[in-house]
């Protein structure tokens, strides 16, 4: 398999990553949740819930654009894929963490539930054998 291919359709995974973090307040009502949070928790989750997909922006851009440098396989290509494969390695342990199927009230939430667990499973697999390899 073409590891810069397989990488710029890991970008792309990262674009469908960041709709489903834009529609998970929506569909678990979050930022209900979070206006019982003191201002300065609230402001300090919207940081990090904004800093998080900032951070999946650069993941997929830079794997877009360099792809082909993280497949090379060089030093700092295995660091930038080895910090990637355990960022989502910690990422899809939490789907055993939380629970959410209350807010799973429908078939489209349901489906991209599973579809977002799904790539959030692939990607460490990916990452760690650029990494790897």
């Amino acid at each position: 398999m073409n590891l810069t291919l397989l990488l710029k359709l890991a970008a792309l995974t990262h674009v469908g990553l960041i709709a489903a973090g834009l529609l998970m307040p929506v569909a678990s009502g979050l930022w209900a949740e979070t206006a019982k949070l003191s201002p300065f928790g609230r402001r300090l989750f919207k940081i990090y819930y904004a800093y998080i997909g900032l951070c999946l922006i650069g993941f997929g851009l830079g794997s877009w654009f360099f792809a082909e440098e993280l497949a090379s396989g060089g030093p700092l290509a295995r660091g930038v894929c080895g910090l990637l494969t355990c960022f989502w390695l910690l990422r899809f342990i939490a789907v055993w963490l939380l629970d959410v199927r209350p807010y799973l009230t429908n078939g489209w939430w349901r489906l991209g539930y599973q579809t977002s667990n799904g790539v959030i499973g692939l990607l460490p697999c990916l990452y760690a054998w650029a990494t790897f390899r």
